[in-house]
Order: structure tokens, then sequence, then C-alpha cells
């Protein structure tokens, strides 16, 4: 657990969504939990992703998202490892959220190109631009 990597989540504290700034401790190992020397709070390792207050294990959780990611039908899934379908739902719901907050800015919302091989599904190139328009497809293509 690294206390200089993670940040105060409660927004009300001053020192909320500072990174590195030593407000943060560990205050369980076991539990992996950090406290917030500021406002006194603790929140989970977890806390602001999308495997807080998950029962299932982040390996789990992660092989699910990436096999539903690859295409993989959820039935199977739920055979494979089983999880209920609702669960598995869920899951996909709220990697897809998460996703979404994760591309936001402070300035707005980002845009990703992507160039991929679809046989191989391999990425062969990537451009990010505020704007979806021609230009972020001619930075793609160069």
């Amino acid at each position: 657990m690294n206390p200089q990597a993670v940040f105060c989540h409660n927004s009300a504290c001053p020192a909320s969504g500072k990174v590195g700034c030593g407000n943060i401790g560990v205050h369980s190992k076991k539990q992996r939990r950090y406290v917030c020397h500021e406002c006194k709070r603790t929140f989970t390792a977890n806390k602001g992703t999308a495997f807080y207050r998950l029962r299932y294990s982040v390996e789990v959780v992660t092989q699910v998202i990436t096999l539903l990611a690859y295409g993989c039908p959820v039935q199977a899934i739920v055979v494979a490892f089983g999880i209920d379908e609702r669960t598995v739902a869920s899951w996909a719901h709220r990697a897809g959220v998460h996703c979404e907050h994760t591309g936001e800015t402070p300035g707005g919302v980002a845009w990703l190109a992507m160039a991929l091989a679809v046989p191989s599904r391999l990425w062969v190139a990537g451009a990010v631009s505020r704007c979806r328009d021609g230009a972020l497809i001619r930075q793609l293509i160069q």
C-alpha cells in the first residue's frame, strides 16, 4: 500500500483530490484502508474504482470484464465462473460507467480515435483530441 499514490475522496476535505501531499496514511493493511489526516476519514484502497464494494476479488472481476470485452457470451461466463447473470451484467455496467468517468477531463470530454487490425485485434495506432472531427482522424492516420 502506497499512501503517496492515493488521495482523499471527501469533497469537503481541504486536501481532496491532491496526490502526494502527505495527508494520507495507512489505517489498516489487513482491510486495505487509508486515513486522511486532514479530515480524519478512512476509505478503502479501491474507492473510486469499478471494484469498490464488490464481494469478488479484483482478479475475477477483471477476468470477467476482459472476457466480455472480447465478445465472450454472458452465459459462458455464468457457467465457467458460477456467477449469476445479473452480477455479470452489473459488473459490465459498472465498468462502462467507470470508463465514461475516466474519459471525462476537467475541461470536458476527450475523444480517442483508434486504428485496429481486425483479424488480430491488434491496436495499431491511437490519437486523442478534445474535438471529434476530421483533424482527429488526420492525426490518427499520420
